[in-house]
């Protein structure tokens, strides 16, 4: 089910309701994600609570209106969560830095917290490479093939995860999230860095790392140390896309988690 809410500056964002009973999960996507990426993770989900996702402005169906900054994008996150009760957090990339800090400046919200592959200190790194990057990508894509073999190497779950971030309008697919938003969203992660917010989180924590992590070396097992209550997994032979390049290694540390902690 799909519906909307209304965030406290007057911008509509798209919520997903998987399904489940229970406390709340709420699901955090990454840069130029959207909720429906966490489907197949969503669906086991269910077992522990009520799992719902929300598409961050400016991605999937929600309103594109800045400002773009880490505050202001956890700040939605916290008044979904204050609407539907304390819960559970989990966050991929971007979602999971909005999660850490959501869960160091509302900790009444978070009872506990998943991190996957996500570093909260690039500083030095330019906003330059992304903005080339992001450039290069020719719009409109011709099919759902185009944007998964587009984005699909070396890592064929990439292709499918964009293949759900796009819409198809008369002359082919277009990405839901603009570049340019994404740019200044990563402008910011050039600028700042949040290990205050690390310090501050006082729930369980689980920090789940790529093989191959978008993370500075060592950062989240660092970040882990930093906790109170935190495990810190590398998870062998994936990418960026942990719960879709090896979902039965994710699914088996995440449910221990749940287990654990719900």
């Amino acid at each position: 089910m799909r519906r909307t809410v209304l965030t406290s500056d007057g911008l509509e964002l798209a919520v997903v309701e998987f399904g489940g009973q229970g406390p709340p999960i709420l699901l955090l996507h990454g840069l130029m994600g959207r909720a429906t990426t966490w489907w197949p993770v969503a669906q086991w989900l269910t077992g522990y609570g009520r799992v719902l996702g929300v598409d961050a402005r400016g991605h999937g169906r929600s309103d594109a209106r800045g400002p773009w900054t880490t505050g202001r994008m956890t700040a939605d996150a916290a008044e979904l969560l204050a609407d539907v009760g304390p819960g559970v957090v989990i966050g991929h990339s971007m979602g999971g830095l909005h999660g850490l800090v959501l869960a160091a400046r509302h900790p009444e919200l978070v009872r506990a917290l998943v991190v996957e592959d996500m570093g909260v200190d690039f500083r030095g790194r330019s906003v330059e490479e992304a903005r080339a990057w992001f450039g290069a990508l020719s719009q409109p894509f011709a099919s759902l093939a185009a944007v998964r073999q587009t984005f699909g190497r070396p890592r064929p779950e990439f292709g499918d995860y964009m293949a759900e971030c796009v819409e198809e309008r008369s002359d082919g697919y277009h990405l839901l999230a603009g570049v340019e938003h994404a740019i200044g969203i990563a402008a910011e992660w050039a600028e700042r860095d949040h290990w205050d917010a690390v310090a501050s989180v006082r729930c369980p924590v689980l920090l789940i790392e790529a093989e191959e992590s978008v993370a500075p070396p060592g950062q989240m097992a660092q970040m882990a140390g930093r906790m109170a209550v935190a495990r810190h997994v590398l998870v062998q032979g994936t990418g960026h896309l942990v719960h879709a390049g090896d979902p039965a290694a994710y699914r088996s540390v995440v449910e221990q988690f749940m287990t654990s902690h719900m």
